[in-house]
């Protein structure tokens, strides 16, 4: 066993004991969540592959997600470590109580933890891969790892035919990427080769985004720094074409990618001017 290997068991325990303890402190207050992404989406991965995991993302009904904050952001509520959701928001369109019926209970550090179904997962990580920007070449392991490793029973029609056609095409395409990129076997797939048609924007989008070396920055976070913060607006400047898309609930065709781009970009201008502003506000009472 590596070293690596060994480190990330050590903190994979770690991570399946603070998940344990936020369901039962969340149930405790009638709290039912969801765990996505994170140690939900390494379960896929075999066990000689380490996943990073960081926060412990955890979704919760709407009408749940006030008390839920209140509780999270109690230093005295010994949870830790959990990036808290209102219910899936932009990154899928099935309601609420379709996905928390379809969900699934597995047990981690002797407590029973609910996790999306495989289906309805696969969807979602495709889909915050993609607002993203695809910037994370790693991260679309874990794309890779959930249709290599999809149960038997995984039916295509559950993933794919709850959403609109234009989010289908995120996900094939998303799936496209991991073919094309990191050699996921997709012959078996009923859309195989739509998969393998990737408009030529998405694949210079993505190479672009790998050969970077620095990911993207909020820009509230640089405020202080004006040489960063103006490499962060140029960065920004024109919007990513992949996340202008997805913002734009947008199609993956071959049609240039302006018309999405300039939408996005007055989208977004005025929510990042307002955290900029309130970044600038805070540093100057301090």
């Amino acid at each position: 066993m590596t070293d690596e290997l060994r480190w990330y068991l050590i903190a994979k325990k770690r991570t399946e004991g603070l998940i344990a303890s936020a369901f039962r402190k969340l149930r405790d207050e009638g709290i039912e969540p969801i765990l996505i992404k994170g140690w939900a989406a390494a379960r896929n991965y075999p066990d000689v592959k380490p996943r990073f995991l960081g926060d412990i993302d955890l979704a919760v009904a709407a009408d749940d997600f006030e008390r839920a904050t209140r509780l999270v952001e109690d230093p005295d509520s010994g949870i830790i470590g959990v990036d808290l959701h209102r219910e899936l928001r932009r990154l899928d369109t099935v309601d609420w109580a379709t996905l928390f019926a379809n969900a699934e209970l597995v047990t981690i550090d002797g407590e029973d933890v609910r996790v999306l179904a495989p289906e309805d997962h696969l969807r979602v990580m495709c889909v915050h891969w993609l607002t993203d920007g695809g910037e994370s070449k790693e991260r679309l392991w874990d794309i890779y790892y959930a249709v290599q490793n999809r149960p038997a029973s995984f039916d295509w029609a559950k993933c794919l035919e709850v959403v609109e056609p234009n989010r289908r095409g995120w996900i094939k395409a998303t799936i496209g990427l991991a073919n094309r990129y990191l050699g996921l076997g997709i012959d078996d797939l009923p859309f195989a080769e739509e998969a393998r048609c990737l408009p030529a924007w998405l694949t210079r989008c993505v190479e672009r985004e790998w050969k970077s070396e620095l990911p993207m920055r909020p820009m509230e976070t640089v405020i202080d720094d004006a040489g960063s913060l103006m490499t962060e607006v140029r960065r920004r400047i024109p919007p990513n074409p992949i996340q202008a898309t997805v913002n734009c609930e947008g199609i993956f065709d071959d049609r240039s990618r302006i018309p999405y781009q300039i939408r996005d970009l007055f989208m977004r201008a005025r929510p990042s001017i307002k955290r900029v502003f309130q970044g600038m506000l805070i540093r100057m009472r301090r």
